[in-house]
C-alpha cells in the first residue's frame, strides 16, 4: 500500500508540523510487533539493569519486571525492520521531504500501564542540529492512544519557530519548558487516535508527553529519518563511522556528498551529560519539571 499524502494533509503538515493518519497499519502487522515486544519484556525479566538492547523504567525489579524502551529495534527485530522499509510508513515520508531518505534512529517507548515514564518537552532537532531541517519522526501507534494514557503532545507551529535552550547549568539536558519560553500550554495538542494509527511530528516541533497513570498501555514505535542532504552539524549527538557506514542508513532514494544548507536557527547540545545516552538519564538533569514521575 503506497497511499500517497493528499495536498491537504501536505499542507497541514508544513503549516503545524505534524499529522496523525488513523487505521494505516494493518492489524497483522501490529499482531507480529505485539510478539516481538513479548520477547524483549521475557529478556528484560531476567535483567538488573539496562543495556544497549534494553531501557528499564527506574521501578523495575526483577520481581516486578518494568521495560521503558526498546533501544534500536530494527537492529534487533526482524518484523520491526522490515516495516521500516515498507511503503507504510517510507511512502508519507517521501511525500513530505523527498524521494531520498535516511535513517537516524528507531525506538519503541513502551508508556506501560500505571507507570509509564514521562518525557519532557523538547525538540529532536536539539539533539541533532543538521544543515537543514528536512527531518521527521513517524510513529506506529500501538496501542488505542487517548488523553488518559499520555498521548504524544505537540505545539502546533513550533517547528517554525527557534531551537529552544535545552540547557541546565550549561550542560545539555535534553528538555525545556514552555511557560518560560513563550509557549501557552493551552495551544499544546495532543495525537491521539486508534492502535495502527501513524503520527508524524517534524524534528524542530515542540513535543512530549506525560507520566501514563491509567490502566493501559500507551507503546509507540518511532522512525526517525531526514532527507539525505542533511548532515550532522559538528557537536550534535549523531554518531557514524565514515561515509560508508552513513550510506548504510539510506532508507530509500539515491545518497549524496552535497548537504543541502538552509538557514534555520542552530544550538549544540553540548556539554553533554557523564549519563548514560538516554532522553530519559539525560532528562534528570532538569532543577524543574513539567511533567510528573513516577
Amino acid at each position: 500500500m503506497a497511499e500517497t499524502l493528499t495536498p491537504q494533509q501536505i499542507a497541514h503538515y508544513r503549516e503545524h508540523g505534524y499529522l496523525v493518519l488513523e487505521n494505516r497499519i494493518p492489524p497483522e502487522w501490529l499482531e507480529k510487533i505485539y510478539a516481538e515486544i513479548a520477547r524483549f519484556e521475557k529478556e528484560a525479566a531476567g535483567m538488573t539493569a539496562s543495556n544497549d538492547r534494553l531501557d528499564l523504567e527506574d521501578s523495575h525489579t526483577q520481581q516486578n519486571p518494568r521495560l521503558r524502551r526498546i533501544k534500536l529495534p530494527h537492529t534487533i527485530s526482524g518484523a520491526m525492520r522490515k516495516l521500516m522499509y515498507s511503503d507504510l510508513i517510507l511512502a508519507p515520508a517521501r511525500d513530505l521531504i523527498g524521494p531520498d531518505l535516511r535513517l537516524h534512529t528507531t525506538k519503541l517507548n513502551m508508556k506501560s500501564a500505571g507507570y509509564g515514564a514521562a518525557v519532557e518537552w523538547h525538540q529532536d532537532y536539539a539533539f541533532y542540529p543538521h544543515t537543514n531541517d528536512d527531518i521527521l519522526a513517524i510513529g506506529v501507534i500501538l496501542d488505542d492512544m487517548a488523553p488518559e494514557n499520555g498521548p504524544l503532545m505537540v505545539y502546533p507551529g513550533s517547528h517554525k519557530g527557534p531551537v529552544f535552550d535545552h540547557h541546565t547549568d550549561g550542560v545539555f539536558a535534553g528538555a525545556m519548558l514552555p511557560e518560560e519560553n513563550g509557549l501557552n500550554p493551552d495551544d499544546a495538542v495532543q495525537l491521539t487516535g486508534p492502535a495502527g494509527s501513524v503520527s508524524i511530528h517534524h524534528g524542530r516541533i515542540v513535543h512530549g508527553s506525560a507520566l501514563n497513570t491509567s490502566d493501559r498501555a500507551r507503546r509507540i514505535l518511532f522512525y526517525e529519518m531526514m532527507a539525505a542532504d542533511a548532515f550532522p552539524i559538528m557537536g550534535s549527538m549523531t554518531k557514524w563511522d565514515g561515509i560508508a557506514d552513513y550510506n548504510t542508513r539510506m532508507l530509500c532514494g539515491e545518497p549524496t556528498l552535497n548537504p543541502r544548507l538552509k538557514d534555520i536557527p542552530v544550538r549544540i547540545p553540548q556539554p553533554q551529560p557523564d549519563v548514560p545516552i538516554s532522553i530519559y538519564e539525560i532528562q534528570k538533569g532538569m532543577k524543574k519539571r513539567a511533567f510528573d514521575t513516577i
